[in-house]
C-alpha cells in the first residue's frame, strides 16, 4: 500500500468512515496483512475513546473492568464465530481465510466501518441477515461508530429481562444497572423512546423506499445502512454495488437517514416540533 492511500485508510478506519481510494475497497490489496491491521484498528475505533485515553495512561484493565467493552467484545468473537461456521465448507475451505475474512466484515458491519473485502451476498442467506442485524448495533458509546450503540442495547437487554423477573416477582425490587450503578430511570426511559423512534424511522424510510420501486430486501438494508451509518447493504447496494441506481426521491430519504443516524435521531427530529420554533 502507498503512504498516499495508507494515510487515507487510516483516516477512514479510525474514522469508521469506509471511503476507500479503491474501487474495491479493502479488497483490492487482496492482502492478509492489510486486513488484519485494519481489522483491529475498526474494532478498536468501535471502542469508547475514553477507555483508551485510561490505557494510555498505563490503565490497560480498564477495557475489560467496562461491561458495555466486554459485551462488545463476545459480540464481536459470537459473530465471528457464527460467520466461521456457517461459511466454513460452503464458502471457504481453508480455516485462516474463513476467519481472515468473518472477522473483518464482523468488525467493518458492527462498528459501521462499512469496508469490504469479500462480497458477503455470496455467503449464506442466514450470515447475510446477521450482518444486517449488526447494522443495527453500532459501536460502543463515546466511539467513532454510529448505529444505535452497544451500550443502548445492553440497557435495553437488561430492561427487557428485569420486566420478565417482575412478572414471575411482582414485588421485587430490580434495578437495572451499567457496571455497578444503577441506571436512572429517566435514562431508561429516554434509550426506549430513542429505540422506539429508530425503529419507527427504519419501518417508514423502509416504505417511503419500496414505494420508490425499490424492492423489499434492497430497501430495508439500504435504509439500516444509511441510518446505521454503514455504507454497503443486501440485494441492489450490496458490498459489490452502489446506490447511482435509487431514484431522486429514494437519495432523498437516504439522505435523511444519513443525517437522522449520525445526529443521533433526537437532535433533527426535534426540528420538526412546532413546540421547537415556539417562543
Amino acid at each position: 500500500m502507498s503512504f498516499f492511500d495508507a494515510v487515507c485508510h487510516a483516516f477512514a478506519t479510525l474514522a469508521t468512515g469506509g471511503f476507500s481510494t479503491r474501487d474495491a475497497s479493502i479488497g483490492a490489496y487482496n492482502s492478509a496483512y492489510i486486513d488484519w491491521v485494519i481489522t483491529f484498528f475498526m474494532f478498536m475505533a468501535g471502542v469508547n475513546f475514553s477507555l483508551h485515553y485510561y490505557a494510555l495512561r498505563g490503565r490497560i484493565g480498564t477495557y475489560f473492568r467496562n461491561e458495555e467493552f466486554r459485551f462488545y467484545l463476545l459480540i464481536t468473537l459470537g459473530v465471528t464465530a457464527t460467520l466461521m461456521w456457517l461459511n466454513h465448507g460452503s464458502v471457504y475451505d481453508s480455516a485462516l481465510e474463513n476467519l481472515r475474512y468473518s472477522a473483518f466484515q464482523t468488525a467493518a458491519i458492527l462498528t459501521t466501518t462499512g469496508f469490504a473485502t469479500a462480497d458477503y451476498e455470496l455467503w449464506a442467506v442466514l450470515a447475510q441477515y446477521l450482518l444486517v442485524f449488526m447494522m443495527f448495533i453500532g459501536g460502543c458509546a463515546g466511539s467513532t461508530g454510529g448505529g444505535m450503540k452497544v451500550a443502548r442495547i445492553l440497557l435495553l437487554l437488561k430492561h427487557g429481562l428485569a420486566q420478565l423477573f417482575r412478572l414471575i416477582h411482582p414485588r421485587t425490587v430490580r434495578l437495572v444497572k451499567l457496571g455497578h450503578k444503577a441506571v436512572d430511570p429517566d435514562v431508561m426511559q429516554a434509550i426506549l423512546g430513542f429505540f422506539a423512534l429508530f425503529m419507527g424511522v427504519f419501518v417508514a424510510a423502509s416504505f417511503l423506499l419500496a414505494a420508490s420501486g425499490m424492492d423489499l430486501v434492497s430497501a430495508g438494508a439500504a435504509v439500516i445502512a444509511t441510518l446505521g451509518n454503514i455504507g454497503p447493504g443486501l440485494g441492489s447496494v450490496g458490498p459489490t454495488d452502489n446506490y447511482a441506481h435509487v431514484p431522486g426521491f429514494g437519495k432523498g430519504i437516504l439522505i435523511l437517514c444519513m443525517l437522522l443516524g449520525r445526529l443521533e435521531l433526537f437532535t433533527v427530529m426535534v426540528l420538526f416540533l412546532p413546540s421547537f420554533w415556539r417562543k
